[in-house]
């Protein structure tokens, strides 16, 4: 089996780290926080070995992608990254109209964004974890998340420049990554000040059976040459976003879907969502939706806690539309 490849690519004025193995049709994957690039390495070797070549970016302000200034949440808006994505397609698959897209967590949300600012250049979309939000014209994001989860909210815990970013380096880069990528409670994800991840900072982390030492390490290594401020200003983008995409407000995403999610994702035990998936939300605003999985007694990392049932879900769903006159649309 070949190697990973990696290589560093000029997009939209930054320079983009990219990984990628195999020939033939590109199937491209973006990744969520806290990751990178390697979160796909299963997913990556396995679409390789089944005539694809595998693509996957590590996104602005991650891993070893580097040029976006990282002290201006305004510039990690779903626009300029996915305005990052298109010109990345332009020149790894200058000869492809549309490429297949995975995508899971931010990667997710950037996924639907790609899905609904440029439709024309994606065949089909496989997602995971974070389902499609419509755009609420009436309440900003963040005014939404501290008034249903509170200020300790991880995701209202984010929003000041600086301030998580010292928390963090109290805890320290390891300790921070093994409690985020152990996570998997159906509830919801508290970062109370002072006591981070409500324990003792040497009490020790038990990882999951599925994520090693190595793993850890990969990761930590990522971190420790990036920072972290570079991923939580996808965070800090929220309201941005809310703003910049008022244009989009009501609007369908028109390509064919596949989500999946598990059962112990605190995205799908969020307040509303297994409503909007499971009862007619997502197909109305997603209408070539063509199914959704809910994994049982899987957690956030799916495709990293059960990679060979994710790699079987997206063969078995790009399978359905590799031939050039299978289309929904």
């Amino acid at each position: 089996m070949e190697k990973i490849e990696h290589k560093n690519i000029e997009v939209n004025g930054i320079n983009m780290h990219v990984a990628e193995i195999g020939q033939g049709p590109v199937v491209l994957f973006l990744h969520g926080f806290p990751e990178c690039w390697y979160t796909w390495r299963h997913q990556m070797s396995f679409m390789a070995s089944h005539g694809h070549r595998a693509v996957a970016p590590d996104l602005r302000g991650f891993g070893g992608t580097t040029g976006a200034p990282i002290d201006d949440p305004s510039k990690f808006t779903t626009l300029h990254v996915v305005g990052d994505i298109i010109e990345l397609l332009k020149i790894v698959a200058p000869d492809e109209d549309k490429v297949f897209l995975v995508g899971h967590d931010w990667g997710a949300v950037m996924a639907w964004a790609l899905c609904l600012y440029r439709p024309d250049k994606v065949k089909a979309l496989f997602n995971m974890s974070v389902s499609f939000g419509p755009r609420n014209p009436k309440r900003k994001p963040i005014e939404t998340l501290r008034a249903v989860c509170g200020p300790d909210y991880y995701v209202c815990r984010f929003q000041e420049p600086g301030e998580i970013e010292e928390e963090f380096a109290k805890v320290g880069t390891k300790r921070v990554l093994e409690n985020f990528l152990s996570y998997r409670a159906p509830g919801p994800l508290f970062l109370p000040k002072g006591i981070l991840f409500g324990d003792s900072p040497d009490a020790p982390t038990i990882l999951p059976s599925w994520l090693s030492e190595e793993d850890v390490a990969y990761y930590v290594n990522q971190y420790a040459q990036s920072g972290f401020t570079g991923a939580l200003n996808y965070y800090r983008a929220l309201d941005i976003n809310w703003e910049l995409t008022a244009p989009w407000t009501g609007a369908q995403v028109k390509v064919p879907v596949k989500f999946v999610v598990g059962d112990l994702d605190l995205t799908y035990n969020a307040p509303g969502t297994k409503d909007y998936l499971h009862k007619g939300g997502l197909k109305k605003d997603v209408p070539f939706l063509d199914e959704v999985v809910v994994m049982k007694g899987v957690g956030h990392f799916l495709h990293e806690e059960k990679p060979d049932e994710i790699n079987k879900y997206i063969h078995q769903f790009i399978q359905k539309f590799s031939s050039p006159r299978c289309s929904l649309l």
